[in-house]
């Protein structure tokens, strides 16, 4: 057994699987505040990449202006699609808001496919190495940025839920709109927030994708891929999803390590996320902290 490979794919598999835990707490944020399941957020990785590359290479400018200027585009563009899309279908069934952003994920394809093109493109040199030796394994400098990246939006998501104002005002909404609304929180600011901040957040996850593997549309597909995650965790669970994306990281990547030594399938690195879903909507449809939710007819 390749023993170093092994360690390198786990490695890379931990560091990978934070990175969609951030991105699958994107989806719990919406999910808890509003109730939907945004199939959309693939495309927030998407038009963040993108937005940021063209600041690199269009406008020429350095990555830290270039990042913070794309930060302040997508809390604006989560805002206004919230406005725009979302706020009319307030009352609607739920189904309907559902393919809303399944629409919106199609639009935006094809709109990023217009702008940019349909070829992969390469960030800029942003850094003087991009990978590093650490105890004798080679690991990317953009992995080892997500990390930190990973670790401080996990704290900061902690500190805004347990002490910030809209922080609590977003949990009183996910407990019950309706008293929430009574104890005077506007619940169209909570809205506007959450979808600012999954929108902010899901563009720097992109970002980090985007300088490691390159940009294209291939990337918006880390939405659908997080969905496992998502559901292993709890669609209502922040914990959860920082869970979900650490253990389906590791499972990909362990699936990597078996397809290269032993079995030469060729592809189930991409497919082992989704048989690991079907497995635990038979086995535990709510997830592993998932709030269980009892009808009684």
């Amino acid at each position: 057994m390749n023993t170093e490979l092994l360690l390198q794919l786990t490695v890379n598999g931990l560091i990978v699987g934070l990175l969609y835990g951030v991105i699958a707490m994107c989806f719990v944020l919406i999910y808890k505040s509003t109730q939907v399941v945004n199939f959309a957020q693939g495309e927030f990785l998407l038009i963040g990449a993108w937005v940021c590359w063209g600041t690199l290479v269009w406008l020429d400018l350095p990555f830290y202006i270039g990042f913070l200027l794309t930060l302040g585009f997508m809390t604006l563009f989560g805002i206004l699609i919230q406005a725009v899309f979302l706020r009319p279908m307030i009352g609607e069934p739920i189904i309907s808001v559902i393919m809303i952003t399944i629409g919106l994920s199609m639009f935006f394809q094809s709109l990023m496919k217009w702008i940019f093109g349909v070829s992969a493109e390469s960030y800029p040199q942003v850094f003087e190495t991009s990978v590093v030796n650490i105890a004798g394994l080679n690991i990317e400098l953009a992995y080892i940025l997500s990390l930190i990246f990973s670790v401080v939006m996990m704290a900061g998501f902690y500190w805004f839920f347990k002490h910030s104002r809209m922080g609590l005002a977003m949990r009183a909404t996910a407990f019950d709109q309706q008293v929430a609304s009574s104890l005077g929180i506007s619940v169209s600011k909570v809205f506007a927030a959450s979808w600012a901040i999954s929108a902010m957040v899901s563009a720097t996850a992109g970002i980090v994708i985007g300088m490691v593997n390159g940009v294209s549309s291939a990337l918006s597909f880390i939405g659908i891929k997080v969905f496992p995650a998502v559901i292993l965790g709890g669609l209502d669970s922040i914990v959860g999803g920082v869970v979900g994306g650490v253990i389906i990281g590791l499972l990909e990547n362990l699936a990597e390590f078996i397809d290269s030594q032993y079995l030469h399938i060729g592809n189930l690195y991409t497919i082992a996320p989704f048989y690991i879903l079907l497995i635990i909507l038979t086995i535990k449809p709510y997830g592993l902290f998932g709030t269980r939710d009892i009808e009684r007819i």
